[in-house]
């Protein structure tokens, strides 16, 4: 019931990286051989997560934060420009339209999904817009036909903020291929992990050369390109950054991914048994999945009805905690930051669903190595805290 991660944890964790021998072997492999760092394992890596999700370009970076960033200079956001966004994210999310001198704009999201409201995202399009990002909020796809609707009816750039969601898919249609430009993660709460680590992937040459300078200082050749034509010479033809990753990393992520089919199923397993148990504990609402989805489970996340329980959900976590269940909480929406409250002004009340979402949402521990056990042992003590408060009744 748990006790095998309590022997290495405080809590079961909300989420856990899985390590085994074939990926200790192919980190191993890079490091007895000539290339830690921009060599073949880098390429390899790109082209099996383009041909797993269907795009004709990948581009690897170090980390889902630089391909965010990468992705917003690919679509040529700049200073004075506004890129509409859910609120319902990590900050990195915001961040990357910050650091390219732009403007976030948050349009509210839907109160049953947590995702992006496609009439919210039209109704904050201006002259300004540049791009919309959307977040596949605990790996459910967004409503990418209706984006794409308003995209290219303002002529904007879809960006995928697909951090969640590898795996998933929309009407059969991979995450990966239903955005300009789509960006995944890797750190190892993810489905699969390269230590720290991200990627974009997109149909279009033009973007995937942008991000390939991008991260290479703006340097308009690798050396690999220098080698073959034998020439020294490099030039910067923008101002990039070092996003580079490491052979040593993408070995893990060919290794992880060869995995990651198998474990995709095991969070669904984890989500229907989750979904059987909530429904028969009042006062706790999971989230809707659209039936022409195939959700990637990040994360599961319930929504705590405090007006029905007269427990409030902080309650519930520290309760939670107590018995070594490592809930958490997905997201403080991004501009009640106090960084964005004191450089752009925002403040509450700007988006209501995903306010009132923030004070209800807890995220349950979802990685393959859960056991039944460990399940139940989850759902039984959330169910006697709520016991105990006289709001539930014994023997689940």
């Amino acid at each position: 019931m748990g006790q095998a991660y309590k022997k290495n944890y405080q809590v079961i964790p909300y989420g856990r990286h899985w390590i085994d021998e074939e990926d200790i072997r192919a980190v191993v492999d890079v490091l007895r051989s000539d290339w830690l760092t921009t060599g073949p394992n880098v390429s390899e890596f790109e082209k099996v997560v383009a041909d797993y999700v269907g795009a004709e370009y990948a581009v690897a970076v170090n980390s889902g934060t630089a391909a965010l960033h990468a992705a917003m200079h690919a679509a040529g956001v700049g200073p004075g420009d506004e890129v509409i966004l859910s609120p319902m994210t990590f900050a990195a999310t915001a961040n990357c339209i910050v650091f390219q001198g732009a403007t976030p704009v948050f349009a509210d999201v839907e109160p049953d999904t947590l995702l992006v409201n496609p009439a919210e995202v039209a109704s904050k399009v201006t002259e300004r817009t540049k791009a919309i990002i959307a977040v596949d909020y605990a790996g459910q796809p967004c409503n990418y036909y209706a984006l794409r609707k308003i995209a290219k009816r303002h002529d904007l750039i879809l960006v995928a903020d697909a951090c969640h969601s590898i795996g998933a898919q929309l009407n059969g249609r991979n995450v990966g291929t239903l955005a300009d430009l789509s960006v995944f993660s890797f750190h190892p709460v993810k489905q699969m992990t390269t230590g720290e680590g991200g990627m974009v992937v997109t149909d279009r040459l033009e973007f995937a050369r942008s991000i390939q300078r991008f991260r290479n200082h703006g340097i308009a050749t690798d050396h690999h390109q220098r080698l073959a034509k034998g020439t020294w010479l490099y030039e910067m033809l923008d101002l990039g950054y070092n996003y580079r990753i490491t052979d040593i990393q993408c070995a893990l992520g060919k290794s992880q991914l060869r995995k990651l089919p198998g474990w995709l199923k095991r969070r669904r397993e984890i989500a229907g048994y989750y979904d059987q148990a909530f429904d028969r504990i009042f006062g706790l609402n999971r989230l809707n999945t659209r039936p022409e989805v195939t959700h990637a489970y990040h994360l599961y996340v319930l929504q705590v009805d405090s007006t029905k329980l007269e427990i409030d959900r902080d309650t519930i976590l520290k309760k939670l905690r107590s018995r070594g269940i490592g809930a958490n909480v997905h997201y403080i929406p991004a501009y009640l930051h106090p960084f964005y409250k004191q450089h752009y002004g925002t403040k509450p009340g700007l988006c209501a669903e995903a306010e009132s979402a923030f004070k209800k949402v807890i995220s349950l521990p979802i990685f393959p190595q859960l056991t039944d056990n460990d399940l139940n042992f989850v759902v039984s003590s959330l169910n006697k805290i709520l016991v105990d408060y006289g709001k539930q009744e014994k023997g689940y």
